[in-house]
Protein backbone atom coordinates (compact mmCIF):
# COMPACT_ATOMS: atom_id res chain seq x y z
CA UNK A 1 0.00 0.00 0.00
CA UNK A 2 1.31 3.47 0.07
CA UNK A 3 3.15 5.05 2.21
CA UNK A 4 1.27 8.02 3.92
CA UNK A 5 4.59 10.05 5.29
CA UNK A 6 5.94 12.96 3.48
CA UNK A 7 8.41 15.04 5.40
CA UNK A 8 9.09 18.65 4.12
CA UNK A 9 12.81 18.42 5.18
CA UNK A 10 13.57 15.71 2.79
CA UNK A 11 15.70 17.41 -0.11
CA UNK A 12 15.16 17.02 -3.42
CA UNK A 13 17.24 15.34 -5.70
CA UNK A 14 16.57 14.57 -9.64
CA UNK A 15 17.88 11.25 -9.67
CA UNK A 16 15.97 10.00 -7.22
CA UNK A 17 13.07 11.45 -9.04
CA UNK A 18 14.21 10.18 -12.20
CA UNK A 19 14.62 6.37 -10.39
CA UNK A 20 11.16 6.70 -9.55
CA UNK A 21 9.86 7.22 -12.74
CA UNK A 22 11.19 4.83 -14.49
CA UNK A 23 9.86 1.97 -12.54
CA UNK A 24 6.86 3.77 -12.95
CA UNK A 25 5.43 1.61 -15.55
CA UNK A 26 4.63 -2.14 -16.21
CA UNK A 27 5.67 -4.17 -18.86
CA UNK A 28 2.59 -3.74 -20.54
CA UNK A 29 2.71 0.19 -19.71
CA UNK A 30 0.59 0.84 -17.22
CA UNK A 31 1.58 3.36 -14.66
CA UNK A 32 1.69 2.46 -11.20
CA UNK A 33 -0.18 4.50 -9.11
CA UNK A 34 2.57 4.42 -5.87
CA UNK A 35 5.12 5.30 -7.94
CA UNK A 36 3.49 7.89 -9.98
CA UNK A 37 2.49 9.40 -6.29
CA UNK A 38 6.32 9.10 -5.15
CA UNK A 39 7.10 10.92 -8.17
CA UNK A 40 5.22 13.53 -7.56
CA UNK A 41 6.52 13.83 -3.58
CA UNK A 42 9.86 14.39 -5.12
CA UNK A 43 8.49 17.03 -7.33
CA UNK A 44 6.52 19.14 -4.66
CA UNK A 45 10.11 18.80 -2.67
CA UNK A 46 12.00 20.56 -5.87
CA UNK A 47 9.08 23.00 -5.79
CA UNK A 48 8.96 23.63 -1.97
CA UNK A 49 13.29 24.17 -2.10
CA UNK A 50 12.52 26.72 -3.80
CA UNK A 51 10.43 28.90 -1.02
CA UNK A 52 7.05 29.94 -1.26
CA UNK A 53 6.84 30.67 -4.89
CA UNK A 54 5.73 27.65 -6.16
CA UNK A 55 3.00 27.24 -2.84
CA UNK A 56 -0.03 27.93 -5.32
CA UNK A 57 0.48 24.28 -6.76
CA UNK A 58 2.60 22.31 -4.28
CA UNK A 59 -0.36 22.79 -1.48
CA UNK A 60 -3.01 21.68 -4.20
CA UNK A 61 -0.56 18.63 -5.13
CA UNK A 62 -0.06 17.53 -1.78
CA UNK A 63 -3.91 17.27 -1.03
CA UNK A 64 -4.13 15.36 -4.38
CA UNK A 65 -1.23 12.98 -3.02
CA UNK A 66 -3.16 12.71 0.00
CA UNK A 67 -6.23 12.06 -1.45
CA UNK A 68 -4.92 9.20 -3.76
CA UNK A 69 -2.93 7.91 -1.22
CA UNK A 70 -6.30 7.33 0.99
CA UNK A 71 -7.69 5.50 -1.89
CA UNK A 72 -4.84 2.99 -2.24
CA UNK A 73 -5.10 2.25 1.30
CA UNK A 74 -8.91 2.21 1.48
CA UNK A 75 -11.33 -1.47 1.51
CA UNK A 76 -10.99 -1.03 -2.75
CA UNK A 77 -7.12 -0.01 -2.78
CA UNK A 78 -6.58 -2.69 -5.16
CA UNK A 79 -8.47 -1.61 -7.82
CA UNK A 80 -6.33 1.49 -7.62
CA UNK A 81 -2.83 -0.19 -8.28
CA UNK A 82 -2.32 1.58 -11.95
CA UNK A 83 -4.08 4.26 -13.14
CA UNK A 84 -6.26 2.46 -15.92
CA UNK A 85 -7.43 -0.37 -13.53
CA UNK A 86 -8.16 2.88 -11.33
CA UNK A 87 -10.02 4.41 -14.75
CA UNK A 88 -11.79 1.33 -15.52
CA UNK A 89 -13.07 0.38 -11.43
CA UNK A 90 -14.23 3.85 -11.25
CA UNK A 91 -16.24 4.15 -14.69
CA UNK A 92 -17.70 0.74 -13.87
CA UNK A 93 -19.30 1.63 -10.55
CA UNK A 94 -20.11 5.27 -11.65
CA UNK A 95 -17.58 6.95 -9.21
CA UNK A 96 -16.74 9.62 -11.53
CA UNK A 97 -18.75 12.72 -11.96
CA UNK A 98 -17.90 13.55 -16.04
CA UNK A 99 -20.22 16.35 -16.60
CA UNK A 100 -20.95 18.62 -13.32
CA UNK A 101 -19.56 18.40 -9.57
CA UNK A 102 -21.41 16.02 -7.77
CA UNK A 103 -21.37 13.37 -5.40
CA UNK A 104 -17.92 12.07 -6.49
CA UNK A 105 -15.51 15.13 -6.05
CA UNK A 106 -12.57 13.33 -4.96
CA UNK A 107 -12.49 10.29 -7.45
CA UNK A 108 -9.65 9.05 -8.13
CA UNK A 109 -10.27 10.18 -11.54
CA UNK A 110 -10.62 13.55 -11.14
CA UNK A 111 -7.72 13.53 -8.66
CA UNK A 112 -4.89 12.19 -10.50
CA UNK A 113 -6.19 14.45 -13.32
CA UNK A 114 -5.40 17.67 -11.64
CA UNK A 115 -2.04 16.12 -10.82
CA UNK A 116 -1.68 15.58 -14.71
CA UNK A 117 -2.28 18.51 -15.90
CA UNK A 118 0.53 19.98 -13.41
CA UNK A 119 2.92 17.29 -14.60
CA UNK A 120 2.94 18.94 -17.95
CA UNK A 121 3.68 22.30 -16.79
CA UNK A 122 7.00 20.79 -15.09
CA UNK A 123 7.64 19.18 -17.66
CA UNK A 124 7.69 21.97 -20.43
CA UNK A 125 9.39 24.22 -17.42
CA UNK A 126 12.12 21.70 -16.99
CA UNK A 127 12.51 20.77 -20.40
CA UNK A 128 13.12 24.72 -21.36
CA UNK A 129 15.81 24.71 -18.24
CA UNK A 130 17.43 22.25 -19.87
CA UNK A 131 17.92 23.73 -23.62
CA UNK A 132 18.07 27.32 -22.24
CA UNK A 133 21.58 29.51 -22.57
CA UNK A 134 23.21 30.34 -18.95
CA UNK A 135 21.73 34.02 -19.11
CA UNK A 136 18.09 33.14 -19.75
CA UNK A 137 15.38 33.90 -17.73
CA UNK A 138 13.75 31.33 -15.41
CA UNK A 139 10.89 33.63 -14.85
CA UNK A 140 10.15 33.76 -18.77
CA UNK A 141 10.75 29.79 -19.11
CA UNK A 142 8.39 28.95 -16.45
CA UNK A 143 5.50 31.50 -17.84
CA UNK A 144 5.59 30.22 -20.90
CA UNK A 145 5.32 26.51 -19.65
CA UNK A 146 2.81 27.59 -17.26
CA UNK A 147 0.61 29.24 -20.32
CA UNK A 148 0.55 26.66 -22.47
CA UNK A 149 -0.08 24.11 -19.66
CA UNK A 150 -1.90 24.85 -16.32
CA UNK A 151 -3.15 28.35 -16.91
CA UNK A 152 -6.41 27.58 -19.06
CA UNK A 153 -7.64 25.77 -16.16
CA UNK A 154 -6.99 28.34 -13.59
CA UNK A 155 -9.11 31.09 -13.30
CA UNK A 156 -7.86 34.85 -13.94
CA UNK A 157 -6.94 35.54 -10.72
CA UNK A 158 -4.83 32.38 -10.37
CA UNK A 159 -3.15 32.98 -13.35
CA UNK A 160 -2.52 36.71 -12.47
CA UNK A 161 -0.74 35.94 -9.16
CA UNK A 162 1.37 33.41 -10.88
CA UNK A 163 2.78 35.41 -13.11
CA UNK A 164 3.50 37.44 -10.16
CA UNK A 165 5.37 34.60 -8.34
CA UNK A 166 7.55 33.84 -11.70
CA UNK A 167 9.05 37.31 -11.15
CA UNK A 168 10.55 36.15 -8.46
CA UNK A 169 12.04 33.21 -9.43
CA UNK A 170 15.66 32.55 -8.81
CA UNK A 171 18.27 32.13 -11.92
CA UNK A 172 19.16 28.75 -13.79
CA UNK A 173 22.09 27.89 -11.68
CA UNK A 174 20.26 27.99 -8.56
CA UNK A 175 17.49 25.73 -10.02
CA UNK A 176 20.47 23.13 -10.94
CA UNK A 177 21.77 23.33 -7.38
CA UNK A 178 18.38 22.82 -5.82
CA UNK A 179 18.73 19.16 -7.55
CA UNK A 180 21.43 17.87 -5.87
CA UNK A 181 23.26 16.02 -8.90
CA UNK A 182 26.19 18.01 -9.53
CA UNK A 183 27.64 20.37 -12.11
CA UNK A 184 25.57 22.31 -14.53
CA UNK A 185 26.66 20.01 -17.05
CA UNK A 186 25.38 16.43 -15.24
CA UNK A 187 22.05 18.07 -14.16
CA UNK A 188 20.94 18.90 -17.89
CA UNK A 189 22.81 15.38 -18.68
CA UNK A 190 20.39 13.92 -16.14
CA UNK A 191 17.26 16.13 -17.82
CA UNK A 192 17.85 14.44 -20.68
CA UNK A 193 17.07 11.48 -18.90
CA UNK A 194 14.23 12.27 -16.98
CA UNK A 195 12.34 14.47 -19.27
CA UNK A 196 11.83 11.51 -21.62
CA UNK A 197 10.09 9.28 -19.00
CA UNK A 198 7.84 11.85 -17.48
CA UNK A 199 6.67 12.72 -21.15
CA UNK A 200 5.92 9.04 -21.60
CA UNK A 201 4.34 8.68 -18.25
CA UNK A 202 2.34 11.90 -19.27
CA UNK A 203 1.27 10.73 -22.66
CA UNK A 204 0.00 7.49 -21.52
CA UNK A 205 -2.32 9.37 -18.95
CA UNK A 206 -3.10 11.63 -21.53
CA UNK A 207 -4.14 8.96 -24.50
CA UNK A 208 -5.93 6.80 -21.64
CA UNK A 209 -7.77 10.09 -20.04
CA UNK A 210 -8.66 11.54 -23.52
CA UNK A 211 -10.29 7.17 -25.38
CA UNK A 212 -12.77 7.93 -21.98
CA UNK A 213 -13.98 11.47 -22.62
CA UNK A 214 -12.39 11.97 -19.00
CA UNK A 215 -10.04 15.02 -19.80
CA UNK A 216 -12.38 17.40 -19.06
CA UNK A 217 -13.56 16.05 -15.84
CA UNK A 218 -15.47 19.59 -14.10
Amino acid sequence: MADTAMSVDEKFCLSEVLDTFKSCLTENKEVIIDKYVAGWRGLVRFMNSLGSIFSFISKDAVSKIQIMVNLRNGENGEQYFTIQSMVKYELDNSLVDITKRGSHPESGCRTLLRLHRALRWLELFLERLRTSAEDSKTSVMCSEAYSESLAQFHPWLIQKAAGMAFCALPGRLTFFEVMNVGSPEQVVAMLGEALPLISEVYQITEDLYAKHDLLGIP
